[in-house]
């Protein structure tokens, strides 16, 4: 290639550099053109909303200030309004307080005169006085003394009897009130008048069970008797066995075993035992249905069980051939009625009624009287005070420290005394039987002692391993003797003692 072709070519290469160049140029002002005015589009519209800001800002500062200013002015008119009510107020209190002041001053005035009023009045009934005195000769209180000695002669005739009229009228009254309290507490509560009996009667569903009960030569009933330490009589009578003892805890043992044992069909020595045994445990479940029953019925509801057990055994006692839980009934009601009637506390009066004689529930075993076991055993379970000093006053042995003891007391007095309810002649008998069974139980090696035939034999039975024959002999003799010297009966009381050795095997 020569010269003027790399010449050309040089140029065309300038020349193709120039027009691009060139294009590129013109593009991109034509780029920049577009950007600001695009720029511009965006500025104008930027300077028009903040023209828009700030004229709404304007506006709303325009507004708040303008509400501030009509609150200010409010509050300017209300502290305007106040100092005004405040000034009048202040005005007032300042006319009503000269006012006072010129009350205070005429009071002080009006004080003063009367003071100098009864200066005025003393020196007179002193110049008065001294006057009297020398006409008379007496001082005051010499005349004041013969003035009441005179009236008090005139007088006492006519005080005597007024006072003696007002003593038997007020007696009259009270007596009238007390009667009507005590009658009408008396009518309102209505129970039976029947005393307990010493004998229970079993009736026979067939006569060809008499044989069966009494046994081979007599030995299931002696088992029965023993298990059960009642005396059975059978006689003529037809479909009838008479259960005899003082005591009903036992009597009721005693029909209930021998219902078993009849239902059972099989009457013979060991079976008698676990009867007996079933229905002792059975009465035992019986006699706290019998407690909860006698409490609800007083509508008392918060003794503990052990005191409801013993409630409950009271249905197996009596006193004076009066049934001891029916006693204690009644007298729960009748003092709940008189003590409503004195406007005295119900539940404490009828808390004690009930178990005033809660220690008859407690065997021979324990020492003690009655009451004092009953306080005891109240007091061991944790029964309020109150009740207890109701009820530990009925045989005047404590105090009477609340006014509800009087109740109990006068409870007790008008259920014992209902025509029918009590048999003192039973009373002493069975206490005698009880005193039999107390002397032969105090021996040691009795194991069971029973009262029978209506007091006129003691059956006893001792522990073979402890008692041989012939100390059973002697103890025989002795029992006797002690009987005679500590107890007055009539006729003569058999003492009959046995010694039983029972010897089990089993085959297995």
């Amino acid at each position: 290639m020569n010269v003027v072709q790399w010449g050309l070519l040089l140029a065309s290469l300038a020349v193709g550099a120039a027009l691009g160049y060139a294009w590129r140029h013109r593009v991109a002002s034509q780029k920049a053109s577009s950007a600001e005015g695009a720029a511009k589009r965006r500025l104008e519209e930027a300077e028009g909303k903040a023209k828009e800001i700030i004229l709404e800002a304007k506006e709303k500062a325009a507004s708040l200030l303008h509400e501030g200013e009509t609150e200010e002015r409010r509050r300017k008119e209300q502290i305007t309004g106040l100092e005004e009510r405040l000034v009048k107020r202040e005005e007032t209190l300042d006319e009503k307080l000269n006012g006072l002041s010129k009350q205070e001053e005429q009071l002080v005035k009006k004080r003063e005169e009367l003071e100098q009023r009864e200066k005025e009045v003393e020196t007179a009934k002193l110049e008065a006085r001294k006057a009297l005195e020398k006409v008379t000769g007496l001082s005051a209180d010499d005349a004041y003394k013969q003035l009441l000695e005179r009236i008090k002669e005139e007088y006492k005739s006519d005080l005597a009897a007024t006072l003696q009229k007002l003593y038997r009228e007020r007696r009259d009254e009270i007596e009238k009130q007390a009667l009507e309290v005590i009658t009408t507490a008396l009518q309102r509560y209505a129970r039976s008048h029947v005393s307990e009996l010493t004998t229970t009667v079993f009736h026979l569903t067939d006569e060809d069970i008499k044989g069966k009960i009494i046994g081979r030569e007599g030995r299931n009933i002696r088992a029965i008797e023993r298990a059960t330490g009642v005396e059975f009589v059978v006689d003529e009578t037809p479909d009838t066995i008479v259960i005899s003892s003082f005591d009903p805890f036992r009597r009721e043992v005693a029909r209930m075993t021998l219902d078993k044992l009849i239902k059972d069909g099989r009457i013979q020595p060991a079976k008698i035992e676990e009867k007996a045994e079933e229905a002792k445990q059975e009465l035992a479940k019986r006699v706290m249905e019998i407690g909860e029953a006698a409490a609800a019925e007083v509508g008392i509801y918060d003794l503990p069980k052990e005191i409801i057990q013993l409630l409950g055994r009271l249905h197996f006692r009596t006193s004076f051939g009066q049934n001891v839980l029916t006693h204690s009934i009644e007298m729960a009601h009748v003092a709940a009625m008189i003590a409503a009637d004195l406007g005295l506390n119900i539940a404490v009066a009828k808390k004690g009624a009930l178990l005033h004689d809660i220690g008859k529930a407690i065997d021979h075993e324990v020492e003690g009287t009655h009451v004092e076991l009953g306080r005891k055993i109240l007091k061991k379970y944790d029964v309020e005070d109150a009740v207890v000093q109701a009820m530990q006053s009925h045989h005047d042995e404590y105090p009477y420290e609340i006014p509800e003891a009087y109740i109990v007391t006068a409870a007790d007095v008008l259920s014992a005394a209902r025509p029918g309810a009590r048999r003192g002649t039973l009373e002493n008998y069975i206490k005698r039987l009880a005193d039999l069974e107390k002397i032969a139980n105090e021996f040691p090696g009795v194991k069971n002692a029973y009262a029978i035939s209506a007091g006129r034999e003691l059956r006893v039975f001792v522990t073979p391993e402890k008692i041989s024959d012939a100390e059973a002999k002697i103890m025989a003799r002795e029992m006797a003797i002690k009987i005679e010297q500590e107890l007055k009966y009539p006729g003569e009381i058999k003492v009959t003692m046995i010694r039983e050795t029972r010897i089990i095997e089993y085959a297995r």
